[in-house]
Parts: C-alpha cells; sequence; structure tokens
C-alpha cells in the first residue's frame, strides 16, 4: 500500500483535509474524492483543457497535476461559477446564448480558462480571445460560437460593473 499524505485545501470555498496517495492526479481527487464532476479528463495529458480549474486564481490543468501540491492552496471549479441553478455566471450565459458548446464536455475547461482571462482583459479583441483558448479543444461547435459567446460575456460584464456602480 502506497503512504499517504495530508493535504487541506479551500475549494469553491469549502475547506477539505484527506489523505491522498502521492500520485494521486488532482482531477482525480477533485472528480472522483470530492465528487466535483465538472471537472472534465480528456487526453489526461495536459493538452486538451478539459480539466482546467483555477489555482490560486490561476487557470492550470488538473490532470497533470497531482493532489498533494495543492496542499495549502485555494482552487476553484466549474462549480464555483454559478450562483444557482437559476442564475448562471455570466460567461455561462453567455456560452448559452451565443450556442458556445454543443456536446459540453470541453466548456468547463474553456470556462475556467475564461474567467481569469476576462478579469485581466475586460475588453478583449478577437485575436485574443482567440490566444487565450488556443489550449482549449473543442471537436463540436469550431470557435466561432465560443469566440461570440466571451465577446457577448465581456460585454455582460461590463455592463454588471456599471450597473452596480
Amino acid at each position: 500500500m502506497s503512504e499517504l499524505h495530508p493535504i487541506k485545501v479551500i475549494i469553491n470555498g469549502n475547506t477539505y483535509e484527506r489523505q491522498v496517495e502521492a500520485r494521486l492526479l488532482l482531477s482525480d481527487f477533485l472528480r472522483h474524492e470530492l465528487g466535483l464532476s465538472g471537472t472534465h479528463v480528456g487526453c489526461e495529458h495536459g493538452v486538451c483543457g478539459a480539466c482546467t480549474i483555477l489555482f490560486d486564481g490561476a487557470a492550470v490543468r488538473s490532470c497533470i497535476m497531482f493532489a498533494v501540491q495543492a496542499d495549502g492552496h485555494e482552487l476553484a471549479t466549474v462549480e464555483s461559477l454559478a450562483k444557482n441553478q437559476n442564475e448562471l455566471h455570466p460567461l455561462q450565459q453567455a456560452f448559452h446564448e451565443a450556442h458556445g458548446l454543443q456536446c459540453g464536455f470541453c466548456t468547463p475547461g474553456f470556462l475556467m480558462t475564461l474567467v481569469p482571462f476576462l478579469q485581466e482583459n475586460p475588453s478583449p479583441t478577437e485575436a485574443e480571445i482567440r490566444e487565450a483558448i488556443s489550449g482549449n479543444l473543442c471537436r463540436c461547435t469550431g470557435y466561432q460560437h465560443i469566440v461570440d459567446a466571451v465577446k457577448l460575456a465581456a460585454e455582460k460584464m461590463k455592463s454588471t460593473v456599471v450597473s452596480s456602480q
């Protein structure tokens, strides 16, 4: 039996303390140990981006990290975006309205890649959007609807900021 290591992580605002094997992938920890199945695993090589989460606010590939590396850090998964089932995050709502998803498998990775991108770049050009999503693969829709969704989300997020001031 492998040696277990204690970890303590904050995920979506909740603190978790667990004993994990040293080689347990972070994506498997999230999905199988905590039941956060919104993080998808596609390639298991960090290429497709489906497993993207936020690690201390930065987008990372959870399929190429070990759970022990998350000890003492704060993570966010796609489950953290919507306030509730009736109120989506503006990015999720824009994906819905602009048909930025089809089968939805890759969508969590796109969303978690784009959250910090839009925070850092609230008025992106189409070229900047395409560069931001260049590490995420979608096999269904192509990318134009995703780009359109990001533009729509940027507009929604700006109007939310303006209306709340």
